[in-house]
């Protein structure tokens, strides 16, 4: 077994920037054992065959070791090779054995102010000794074996300088400001501005300059601040009154007083009006809520930008805490809506079963997703639709009557539902104005069923002709005495044809009880010839024969005939 030798390797300490020549010698690595065999050096890891390569060689066979570039403590502050021994035939004769090279530091960074401005805050009447604020500033350099990166701090000027030329003071160490002097006074001077400087060599070296801003304070001289000042929050389209988050401050001033107490405002994000902020009057939050319902389609992320102050104005101008509240639409499966929500179509009321009424179809708002929709019969009292369940295609499937207790104002309503493929299903409605235009399909109607007059007196009776059909399949209307009625009888319409003027009686027959029939029919164009028959019978009741009336009761009733027909009224007993 190859024992152990002790290497011959002394500590390698290299100062960063040397300006050469290069390559430089560091060290001299030896073997015990190269008085008694060749040896061949070499060195291997970070800056020999590794990242960044090359920085150190090593001569194959004196083993001196040398740098070939300038080194730069603030990149690599520590280098760790191995050492290699080997023979002539490639043997190794050692094992490998760690260098470490160290870079020493040179005082070749200026410090560095962490902030382009510090801006701090006091209240006014504050005495000597009150911290307002402390600025930091860096150095690369070491500040551990040497004072190269040991920063001191000092202020240069103040301005204005009143009412002292020195109101503050920089602990040259830690860069906290203080105040060492009476007298600040908000209504006086409200702002000071320092000129700071930072030198390393603890004071002796490089130096660099900043600024600090102090605020003079005054009553509720702490303005609220959002912790944290940045949110992210969820919520599902089409909800509306719902919390969505809620916004946290601290405020210095004392609680439960109106300088305390917070008011939020959403200024910026919120152009449609879709949130609204309130503050929880015991925990002091924001509680923002959903003021609409959200659409993930229109918009699926809302940034507001949400602004604090307090009930009572601040006594001084402070910077306004702004908050970022990020609120992501949650997409949900959303109904189909009809366009328009609410369809009109005209037909004649006497189309053939299974004529096209008109396509009335959905749209699914859910863009993202790709689902098909089927259509159905909701509400359709009178059973006269059927709707093709994939093209929307609305058809009659019984005949349409335009005088049915259903139809409104000529129009007869439906709903129709849309229904998508998706999980769960969702419905969507749309409703149908269906105008049915008229047809002569209804014949003429007297408006009085019964009539009665004296039969020794008869007075001329006025009979109403009504139509459920609307002009002009409606007056003028003809009315005519039947089965021989014109021989006791006589009728008259007036100039528009829209009433009898009378049916008088024109023989004397003293009581008997022969009565008149009338037939009135309209003069439009009929699709089915209709009329109404009215027939009138002399009935002697005993109160009539007591009060001294020597004819006795007509009672008139209504015959409806379909097609014109004219019945024999038979006499009575």
């Amino acid at each position: 077994k190859r024992q152990k030798r002790d290497w011959v390797i002394p500590p390698i300490r290299v100062p960063e920037n040397e300006r050469g020549p290069f390559p430089k010698k560091l060290v001299q690595i030896k073997s015990n054992r190269d008085k008694t065999t060749k040896i061949f050096y070499s060195i291997t890891g970070q800056g020999a065959d590794m990242p960044p390569e090359g920085v150190f060689t090593i001569e194959k066979e004196t083993g001196w070791m040398k740098v070939t570039q300038p080194l730069d403590r603030e990149a690599i502050d520590k280098y760790h090779l191995l050492s290699h021994a080997v023979s002539e035939n490639g043997k190794p004769l050692e094992e490998p054995m760690d260098i470490i090279v160290t870079v020493t530091d040179q005082n070749d960074n200026k410090p560095q102010f962490t902030q382009e401005v510090f801006r701090g805050s006091v209240m006014e009447g504050a005495t000597p000794g009150t911290s307002v604020m402390e600025v930091t500033a860096t150095d690369a350099d070491d500040a551990l074996e040497s004072y190269n990166g040991v920063v001191a701090y000092s202020i240069v000027s103040q301005v204005p300088a009143e009412p002292e030329k020195q109101m503050f003071a920089i602990n040259r160490g830690t860069g906290v400001i203080s105040v060492i002097a009476s007298g600040l006074d908000r209504e006086r001077v409200q702002e000071y501005t320092l000129v700071l400087e930072a030198t390393d060599l603890d004071g002796k070296g490089l130096t660099t300059r900043g600024s600090a801003v102090i605020k003079i304070d005054d009553a509720n001289d702490n303005a609220p601040q959002f912790s944290p000042s940045v949110y992210m929050a969820e919520v599902a389209e089409n909800e509306a009154d719902v919390e969505v988050t809620r916004l946290s401050v601290t405020d210095m001033d004392e609680a439960g007083s109106t300088a305390w107490r917070a008011v939020y405002t959403i200024v910026q994000g919120d152009e449609g009006g879709f949130f609204r902020i309130s503050t929880d009057s015991e925990s002091n939050e924001g509680i923002l809520e959903t003021a609409k319902s959200l659409d993930f389609e229109a918009k699926n992320q809302f940034v507001l930008q949400v602004a604090v102050t307090n009930q009572v104005p601040f006594a001084v101008k402070l910077p306004t805490s702004i908050a970022t509240v990020t609120v992501n639409v949650r997409d949900v499966n959303e109904a189909p809506i009809f366009y328009p929500p609410v369809k009109t179509a005209e037909v004649s009321e006497d189309i053939p079963l299974g004529h096209e009424v008109t396509v009335y179809t959905a749209q699914d708002p859910d863009k993202m997703r790709s689902q098909k929709i089927k259509y159905f019969m909701e509400n359709d009292r009178a059973g006269w639709l059927a709707i093709h369940p994939e093209s929307g295609l609305i058809t009659t499937r019984a005949a349409l009557d335009r005088e049915s207790y259903l139809v409104k104002n000529n129009t007869y309503e439906a709903v129709v539902l849309a229904v998508d493929d998706g999980s769960p299903p969702a419905t969507g409605t749309g409703t149908l104005l269906l105008t049915l235009w008229d047809v002569n399909d209804n014949g003429p109607e007297l408006e009085r069923q019964e009539v009665t007059v004296c039969n020794t007196e008869p007075e001329t009776q006025h009979l109403r002709i009504l139509d459920k059909d609307q002009p002009p399949n409606t007056s003028p209307f003809r009315a005519k005495l039947t089965n021989n009625s014109d021989e006791n009888w006589a009728v008259e319409m007036d100039a528009q044809g829209e009433r009898c003027l009378g049916v008088s009686c024109v023989g004397r027959q003293g009581p008997s009880r022969r009565g008149f029939s009338l037939s009135a029919s309209s003069t439009a164009p009929l699709l089915r010839v209709v009329e109404d028959l009215l027939s009138l019978f002399l009935r002697p009741p005993s109160a009539l024969w007591r009060h001294g009336c020597a004819g006795g009761q007509l009672s008139a009733s209504v015959i409806i005939c379909t097609p014109c027909f004219s019945p024999m009224i038979p006499q009575r007993d």
